[in-house]
């Protein structure tokens, strides 16, 4: 199979597993990826993970800031003439132009089982919305945001033990693998594409500050899966004597005696755990936490400063 051209576009850490399967087992002639961004507090200029495995191989890798307006970019393609383009978590839409270029159409590794959770964030999304299942779907890529013909779906369990981090390194290898055992039958067109029903369609988009506070008016199990979507970056946050409180890990009891007191209370406090009431009248219990300008720790290290916290109310300090 290593006879075609191929063109992957990716970025993150999530593509990395199926670039690398790609040139172990298909070759690959040209990565595009996202320019190189400043990172950390030192603002060091950091390559993507996708460039620096594509270096690695001696492959050629384009950067562009807006691949819709880059001429060279376009015209590079058109001389290579690749009989596929591959995409896995780039990070920009693809123009129609470029689409249009390969023999084998443009294909995309999407985190969701689609049309669910089409756009940036599926992952995330998959935790918040409480799905018991995701997966993987390879498709044909079109003009409008994952919206064409899928080629075929893989799926597994969410845990509650899952978290965004979990999630998405079993999501990375399954795309994978499925990328893998699909490539040889699109080149042989052994393939029945099925359009996806877009009146079906939800959407996932990418993250914003506001999505990352706690509503404790939220119930729980709303809470919890929240803190869960978004460890380890970028973290579910609230305010505790006007800082910024982020809660890593938490769990859901039932067997704890609510009261009176409003949502967002400290309402027990015991030398391994802080108990917040939620709405609904449900209760989590905080298990790992940071405070800002503090490393994350274990609620037993948080509370050996000996405070009392109980009655305390977390939330917005514009509440």
């Amino acid at each position: 199979m290593k006879n075609k051209k191929i063109v992957f576009m990716g970025t993150p850490n999530f593509s990395v597993p199926i670039l690398k399967m790609l040139i172990n087992d298909f070759g690959v002639n040209l990565v595009i990826t996202q320019p190189d961004k400043k990172i950390g507090r030192k603002k060091i200029l950091t390559p993507s993970p996708v460039k620096v495995l594509a270096e690695e191989h001696n492959i050629k890798v384009l950067q562009p800031i807006n691949i819709s307006h880059d001429e060279e970019v376009f015209n590079e393609l058109k001389l290579l003439n690749p009989d596929i383009i591959i995409t896995a978590a780039y990070g920009q839409l693809i123009p129609e132009k470029i689409l249009n270029l390969p023999e084998y159409k443009c294909v995309n590794v999407h985190g969701s089982l689609l049309p669910e959770l089409r756009g940036g964030a599926p992952i995330q999304y998959s935790i918040l919305k409480d799905f018991k299942e995701t997966g993987v779907t390879i498709m044909y890529m079109e003009k409008s945001l994952d919206s064409g013909d899928m080629i075929s779906k893989a799926s597994f369990p969410i845990l509650d033990s899952d978290n965004y981090q979990s999630v998405h390194d079993k999501m990375s290898l399954l795309g994978r693998d499925l990328l893998k055992e699909t490539l040889p039958n699109i080149f042989s067109k052994n393939i029945n594409p099925v359009k996806q029903d877009h009146s079906q369609a939800t959407f996932a988009p990418n993250i914003s500050r506001k999505d990352e506070q706690i509503n404790w008016n939220e119930n729980a199990r709303t809470i919890f899966n929240k803190i869960r979507a978004f460890d380890p970056a970028p973290g579910a946050f609230t305010y505790l004597d006007k800082d910024i409180f982020k809660i890593w890990k938490a769990q859901e009891v039932f067997d704890i005696e609510n009261n009176d007191k409003s949502v967002g209370t400290i309402i027990k406090q015991e030398n391994n755990a802080l108990f917040i009431k939620c709405g609904d009248n449900t209760v989590l219990k905080l298990l790992e936490v940071q405070m800002s300008g503090k490393k994350r720790v274990d609620i037993k290290s948080f509370l050996s400063n000996k405070k009392d916290y109980l009655g305390i109310r977390l939330g917005d300090l514009n509440e």
